[in-house]
């Protein structure tokens, strides 16, 4: 008989971070959309009601794969500091660490793609690209199975 340890249950699920799971996601996911469409979004134009969507989806996607990737706290850190309704807050210079050397136009175009990326080692970015990309593939098919399963009701 056979008995599955930590180890072998952990490489099942495909993921370090146990808060990762599919079930999870979409349960953050759908809360967030009905926290969206409670919050009266559904009376603005659809471009308001879009960015909320995108909003909640995700900050659902970086709770969930947790603090240890840098990208998720940099979409969490960009969420809360999002200014409320009305205030608008005069935009301040913000000085960012630059990577020593140019880099070739793919690395500096990944670094616009990965959030948090501006900063990073050549190596560690690579390492959070395919997390993030990792996150959005799952995000898609998560949105997919939703919509598909909204349409046989």
């Amino acid at each position: 008989m056979y008995r599955r340890s930590f180890k072998d249950t952990r490489s099942s699920l495909g993921s370090p971070n146990p808060n990762f799971s599919k079930p999870m996601v979409a349960l953050r996911f759908l809360r967030a959309l009905s926290l969206v469409r409670r919050s009266g979004l559904g009376a603005c134009s659809p471009s308001y009601r879009a960015r909320g969507i995108r909003r909640a989806a995700y900050a659902c996607m970086a709770a969930s794969a947790g603090p240890r990737r840098a990208w998720s706290r940099a979409l969490l850190r960009k969420i809360r500091r999002r200014p409320g309704r009305g205030l608008r807050r005069p935009r301040a210079v913000i000085w960012r660490h630059r990577p020593v050397g140019g880099g070739d136009r793919l690395e500096v175009a990944l670094r616009r793609l990965v959030p948090g990326g501006g900063c990073m080692e050549y190596c560690r970015l690579l390492e959070e690209a395919a997390d993030y990309v990792k996150c959005l593939a799952m995000q898609v098919r998560l949105m997919q199975t939703i919509v598909d399963s909204a349409s046989h009701v």
